[in-house]
C-alpha cells in the first residue's frame, strides 16, 4: 500500500541551535519524538560562522538553498565550498564540522540518516513535464517544493503542494504503478531507503 500526505509549513518544527548560530526548521523525522532518529529532514538558517552539532552514527548531506554560500571544514579533510544553489556535500555526522559563511546568511537543506538503517539520495530538479516516482518496498520519498507548486494528478485526494511545502510518499511494497507528479517550479527530492 502507498500512503501520501502533505506537510504544510505550519506542520514543521523550528528550533534555535544550541550555539545560537542559526535556526533549524525540522520538516520530518522518524521516529517523530525523542532524541534518537532513524532519519531527519530539515532546513537550517545559518546566521554566523560556527561549529555544527555532532551526530555519531549518522550520515549527513547538506545542500545550499539560498544565500552567498558556505565553506565547510570537516575533520582533517580539505575545506569544501558550496557556492551555487543546490550544490551539496555528504559527510559523517561524527566528524567535527566548522562552517564559514562566504557572503552573509544562508538557508541549507539537510538530510540525516542512521548509518546501516537507512540510505538517502538527495536531488534537486526543475519540474518539466510529468515526473514519475516508482514504487519500491521500504522506500519513502519527500518532495519539497522549493518554488512553484506540485501535485499527484492521479491522487486528487492529496492537496497540491505550494512553495515551502512537502509531499511525503511511503511505499510499503513495489510492483504497483508509478505515481505521476506534475507542476511548475523546482523541487528538492529525498529518497530514503530502509536497509535490511
Amino acid at each position: 500500500m502507498t500512503t501520501l500526505h502533505l506537510l504544510r509549513a505550519h506542520d514543521y518544527r523550528r528550533m534555535a541551535w544550541k550555539n545560537g548560530g542559526g535556526i533549524t526548521t525540522e520538516i520530518a523525522r522518524v521516529p517523530a519524538e525523542g532524541e534518537a532518529f532513524d532519519w531527519r529532514i530539515s532546513i537550517a538558517e545559518i546566521a554566523q560562522d560556527g561549529d555544527f552539532s555532532i551526530f555519531p552514527g549518522i550520515d549527513r548531506e547538506l545542500m545550499l538553498l539560498d544565500g552567498g554560500g558556505v565553506e565547510l571544514l570537516i575533520g582533517t579533510e580539505a575545506s569544501v565550498s558550496l557556492e551555487r544553489r543546490y550544490q551539496k556535500h555528504a559527510f559523517p555526522g561524527e566528524a567535527p564540522v566548522s562552517c564559514h559563511l562566504l557572503d552573509g546568511p544562508t538557508r541549507d537543506f539537510n538530510v540525516m540518516v542512521r548509518r546501516g538503517r537507512y540510505s538517502a539520495e538527495l536531488l534537486a530538479r526543475p519540474i518539466v513535464g510529468a515526473q514519475l516516482l516508482f514504487p519500491a518496498a521500504g522506500t519513502t520519498w519527500l518532495v519539497h517544493v522549493a518554488n512553484g507548486h506540485a501535485a499527484f494528478n492521479d491522487r486528487p485526494e492529496v492537496p497540491a503542494a505550494q512553495a515551502g511545502e512537502t509531499l511525503v510518499v511511503e511505499f510499503d511494497a513495489g510492483g504497483s504503478s508509478p505515481l505521476v507528479l506534475n507542476g511548475a517550479g523546482e523541487l528538492v527530492l529525498v529518497k530514503l531507503t530502509r536497509l535490511g
